[in-house]
């Protein structure tokens, strides 16, 4: 069937494509190349998902060979969600790159920027798609590395340093889930997820599988920035290209959760994660920590890039304690947060990167009044604030309504009202935005006249109004979110 050829076509797509932009050296040929690769990406996950829900699974045996032996593609609807996802942010979102890559990146640097870009994406929906433990680590390899690149092309010398950061505790990262692999190799002699799944209660000493779940699991929260191995994301965000700081809050983190959901519930299996180990324990202890100490430091943070870079460690923590509950409740409200925060973050950074290229600033101090001189958007930044929030007609709201409620099924009160206690601090470093937008004088010193770039408003309100639209119309997302749940806690959806 030519659908199952899609799965190894999203990979093998951007990344043909990548060495091209090389080739084209001006701007715009660039930028409209990687626009249409982007697009065609998008319209291929659709297609993928439509099928994965209609018909099943897909697997996808490279060079025809069958697994274990051969390399395996496999999709079902918790990563086909997840495809489509990062394919519709970078759909939004590459359009956009035209007037900011060329206002903030040397013009000499233009076609490496795309390149770069699509490298990265092809690494992580290689993430995303292969059935393969040691492809997971190579494609992690490659966007990670396209990631350090696109951070350090920052415009200041704080944005090298960021990306040198990120490159020292990443590559921890990386050789943390490498080792883990290395063991569960081996002690079963095998590296597609599936039968990885099926050989690991046979093994004869379990204590390398224990050792192998720990360096997994760490690796994999360094990734994910969880509290408190977080400590690359604020710089990373805050300084590099404004195109950037939107593409990696919207993305990279979700893949990093999605691949914590694939090697604790299809891996190693809810049992043993959960069981044999207190993984409850430990996640929902990291994850609340993680919504008070990050929602908390944002409240105090200046500028909007930190601030909003604070305030994704808070939402990790929200998303993780989904993951903890281990419930098709508390993993239906993980998996729709995926979504909701990528479209709600993504829109945010989006309109404070055009905030930054129509002021030249991101300090929320200089920007008094700036919601009577921006009104459109200014309003797209407040209504993602809102969404961070949770407020009723938002999808944050959603998410966090499926995070209660899974608490309260556990018996868990103290943490729905954590969960609550994060949005009244959401609402605190939300309300300094409102303030100095709305609230405060413009200087009279200001001669500033913004001129309107709609081809970067118009991505801006595209993920803002789908934060909306999936806040009132849950009808789509809240059934793939609840499939993939009970596919991941062996029930049959």
């Amino acid at each position: 069937m030519i659908t199952n050829h899609l799965s190894i076509l999203l990979v093998v797509l951007p990344l043909l494509a990548a060495p091209v932009c090389v080739l084209l050296k001006h701007h715009t040929i660039a930028w409209a190349f990687s626009t249409l690769i982007s697009w065609s990406l998008f319209a291929i996950s659709i297609l993928l998902l439509i099928h994965v829900l209609e018909f099943g699974s897909i697997s996808y045996h490279l060079g025809g060979w069958a697994p274990p032996f051969g390399i395996e593609y496999r999709l079902d609807t918790l990563n086909a969600f997840l495809l489509l996802i990062v394919t519709a942010i970078t759909a939004i979102i590459t359009p956009y790159a035209l007037k900011s890559v060329a206002a903030e990146i040397s013009a000499k640097r233009h076609n490496l920027f795309y390149a770069v870009y699509l490298l990265s994406i092809t690494g992580f929906l290689g993430i995303i798609s292969t059935g393969d433990v040691f492809n997971i680590y190579v494609f992690m390899e490659i966007s990670s590395l396209a990631s350090y690149v696109l951070i350090s092309l920052g415009s200041s010398r704080d944005a090298t340093v960021s990306a040198f950061r990120y490159l020292i505790i990443g590559t921890i990262g990386a050789t943390f889930l490498l080792i883990g692999i290395g063991l569960l190799y081996m002690m079963t002699g095998t590296l597609n997820i599936t039968d990885l799944s099926e050989r690991i209660l046979l093994s004869p000493d379990m204590r390398p599988i224990f050792a192998a779940f720990a360096f997994i699991t760490v690796g994999i929260f360094i990734k994910l920035a969880l509290f408190p191995l977080h400590i690359w994301l604020p710089n990373a965000y805050t300084y590099a290209p404004s195109i950037i700081s939107a593409y990696l809050a919207a993305i990279a983190t979700k893949v990093a959760a999605y691949l914590l959901l694939r090697f604790v519930f299809t891996l190693f299996g809810k049992d043993f994660a959960f069981n044999e180990i207190p993984l409850m324990e430990i996640l929902l202890s990291l994850s609340l920590l993680a919504i008070i100490i990050g929602s908390s430091v944002a409240a105090f943070q200046n500028d909007l890039k930190r601030l909003f870079a604070y305030s994704s460690i808070g939402q990790i923590g929200y998303l993780c304690v989904g993951i903890s509950f281990a419930s098709v409740t508390g993993l239906t409200g993980a998996i729709v947060h995926m979504f909701n925060h990528a479209v709600m973050k993504g829109g945010i950074f989006l309109a404070i990167g055009y905030l930054v290229y129509s002021t030249g600033s991101s300090d929320l101090r200089t920007l008094n009044g700036i919601g009577r001189k921006m009104p459109y958007t200014t309003a797209a930044l407040v209504i993602g604030g809102l969404g961070l929030i949770g407020i009723p007609g938002t999808s944050g709201f959603v998410s966090k309504w499926y995070l209660v409620q899974a608490a309260l099924e556990a018996d868990l009160w103290p943490v729905a009202i954590i969960i609550l206690l994060g949005s009244l601090l959401a609402l605190i470093y939300v309300g300094r935005v409102i303030e100095a937008a709305y609230f405060q004088p413009v200087p009279e010193e200001d001669l500033f006249q913004p001129n309107a770039q709609w081809q970067m408003i118009v991505p801006i309100w595209l993920l803002i109004s789908a934060s909306i639209y999936f806040g009132i119309h849950t009808d789509i997302t809240i059934p793939i979110a609840e499939n993939a749940a009970q596919l991941l806690v062996g029930l049959e959806p």
